[in-house]
């Protein structure tokens, strides 16, 4: 059984993945918040279970997921706000180079809103959190394969939406 220390040293390295993966699925950074706590409130109960997987944080992302799916489900979705909040990169030197950065971030943000649903997920997954394949061919319940080709896609999508993004100026 995971003591309270070990669950607090677990759930501190992966909160903040959690939180990204539930705001990727539910977009408002309010449900998203609400999400993560309630995550993890379910993780302290699965406690006991956790020392017996293989990898309790691919358990953590796929109860994530699963969670998050069924709040879009549930009636509460019906009546989502969708917000977003500004990215802030700290480290900028400069307020025009912050700015650039935002709107960087902001527009891959919506281009990857505008993939299909799986490949953002994967984008997220992978590109983002940095999750090994294996990892998230448990977390998505997809074939290493199938995940590898829908990155693939995704990858090219995004790289063509930029490039014509530029072509036009628009920035």
């Amino acid at each position: 059984m995971m003591s309270e220390k070990e669950y607090l040293i677990f759930v501190n390295a992966i909160k903040n993945k959690i939180f990204r993966f539930s705001k990727r699925i539910l977009v408002s950074t309010a449900e998203a918040e609400d999400a993560t706590q309630d995550v993890l409130i379910k993780l302290w109960k699965l406690r006991k279970r956790l020392d017996d997987l293989n990898s309790p944080e691919a358990f953590a992302m796929t109860l994530t997921k699963n969670h998050c799916l069924d709040r879009l489900k549930s009636s509460q979705a019906q009546n989502l706000r969708i917000t977003h909040n500004n990215f802030q990169d700290r480290r900028a030197g400069s307020l025009q180079r912050q700015i650039e950065i935002n709107d960087t971030v902001k527009q891959l943000d919506k281009l990857i809103q505008q993939l299909p649903k799986k490949q953002g997920l994967i984008i997220q997954l992978r590109d983002i959190e940095c999750y090994e394949f294996a990892e998230i061919s448990i977390i998505l319940d997809m074939k290493e394969t199938a995940i590898r080709v829908a990155l693939s896609r995704a990858r090219k999508t995004l790289r063509d939406q930029i490039i014509q993004l530029h072509r036009h100026g628009i920035k």
